[in-house]
């Protein structure tokens, strides 16, 4: 648990504690993108602040990119463990009450070393550049499927619901060897998982597999995420008993089949690194995928410079993901007492790393919110740093480049036709529905 702070004096001028923190946790403020404004002030005036939202155990708001950076690479200081993402004070013990620990999953985010540099290890190299590439055809047929599928719709569409879903969903599906037939299942629980905090997320899951529609006024539609982790469970425990006697060339089998310590992949551990590829390697490409076209469409100028050079796409990439910023945010947990941004952390103590602040960070980054596809350097962290970089960050920017390697050639021009509107989330989140008219050459 967090040490208990006594209230500090306002930080600065013009300040106000029981706005500006809850704002920081607010998931509406995420969702309209007013949040900005409170990582701006707090990036020049207080870098490293100590939080104090109602309904939320205190932490320090890391809001600079270099803060966040030594934070992530230093991963004894700063541990996982304890508390990965924030929640309210009365889930987290909810959360310890039902499970018994602290975590619902026991994934690659929620473990610190020893154990989760032993289960990374596990599917490290399948991850990597050159093993990917033999997976790049079978990518760019599903992204070729999936623009035929926008074709086809006619002259509008919402990129969202009709494309950038359902793109990263049949890759991850096909790379983990599991039916198609699957997918409508599998896109609810995603849903269901990152986005129970917004009722038109979950009223599209249940539309998408059940054929019923949140009705206006009905109230909001609930997400029991104990038995959501225990409908996971169920399904990747008969995955995993048939790859271990029915071996195949995918990820499940390699995860069913994995040794830690000379012993088989314990279940809880072996089910979550399937909930972390599954939801992870599909959320946060198909936001980033839609948020890009977002852009490109706001900004004709960037649009036509990157149909014109098409080898500005992975630089156009890179700059997607940085503008984005899928995860808003991780946890850690001080394992001593130390330094960070002239604040004294105390032992114990709760640090979150906003990444979607050090994304904007003006040291980091000139002109950060401006979109520029041909932004160098990029050092954008929204794949984190240190042990804990995105395992799948390599798969991430190919799915994204062969996407647009696909769509962009194929458009004579693109605008908006109505408003487009963010999920309601303050961890992961991104674009849920993206109204666009088109036409193609």
């Amino acid at each position: 648990m967090a040490t208990a702070f006594a209230d500090p004096a306002i930080p600065f001028p013009g300040f106000s504690r029981a706005n500006d923190d809850d704002t920081l946790v607010n998931p509406d403020a995420t969702a309209d993108e007013s949040v900005h404004d409170v990582y701006t002030r707090l990036r020049d005036k207080d870098p490293v602040h100590w939080c104090q939202p109602v309904g939320f155990r205190p932490f320090w708001a890391v809001t600079r990119h270099a803060d966040i950076t030594t934070v992530s690479k230093a991963n004894a200081r700063f541990t996982n463990s304890q508390r990965t993402y924030l929640a309210p004070a009365e889930a987290e013990k909810w959360t310890l009450d039902t499970v018994g620990d602290t975590h619902l999953f026991r994934s690659l985010v929620d473990l610190d070393d020893p154990l989760h540099m032993k289960l990374r290890r596990l599917t490290h190299d399948w991850f990597l550049p050159a093993n990917l590439r033999k997976l790049e055809p079978m990518i760019s047929a599903v992204a070729k499927d999936h623009v035929d599928r926008m074709a086809a719709l006619g002259d509008e569409c919402d990129f969202v619901n009709e494309v950038a879903l359902f793109y990263p969903l049949r890759v991850i599906m096909r790379i983990l060897g599991v039916p198609e037939s699957d997918e409508p299942m599998m896109l609810r629980m995603t849903q269901e998982m990152f986005g129970a905090q917004d009722p038109d997320v979950i009223a599209r899951s249940k539309l998408i597999t059940e054929g019923v529609g949140y009705q206006a006024g009905s109230g909001n539609p609930q997400v029991d995420l104990f038995k959501l982790a225990q409908e996971y469970f169920a399904y990747f425990g008969a995955i995993t008993a048939d790859r271990r006697a029915h071996p195949r060339d995918d990820l499940s089998t390699i995860i069913a089949n994995g040794m830690v310590d000379g012993a088989p992949i314990g279940d809880r551990e072996a089910m979550s690194y399937y909930v972390i590829t599954a939801t992870a390697g599909h959320d946060t490409t198909s936001s980033t995928a839609a948020g890009g076209l977002r852009q490109l469409i706001e900004n004709p100028a960037e649009l036509a410079k990157l149909q014109a050079d098409p080898g500005l796409l992975p630089s156009a990439v890179e700059e997607m993901i940085r503008w984005v910023t899928p995860v808003k945010h991780f946890m850690r947990t001080a394992s001593e007492t130390c330094e960070l941004g002239g604040k004294t952390i105390a032992a114990g103590d709760g640090l979150c790393l906003f990444y979607g602040s050090g994304n904007r960070d003006e040291r980091a980054f000139a002109d950060p919110f401006r979109f520029k596809v041909d932004r160098s350097p990029n050092a954008q962290t929204a794949f984190g740093n240190g042990v804990h970089m995105c395992l799948g960050l390599h798969l991430a920017r190919l799915e994204i480049r062969l996407l647009f390697a696909e769509l962009l050639p194929r458009l004579q021009s693109i605008e908006l036709a109505g408003t487009p509107k963010n999920s309601i989330a303050n961890f992961v989140s991104g674009l849920k529905t993206l109204p666009v008219r088109y036409c193609f050459k």
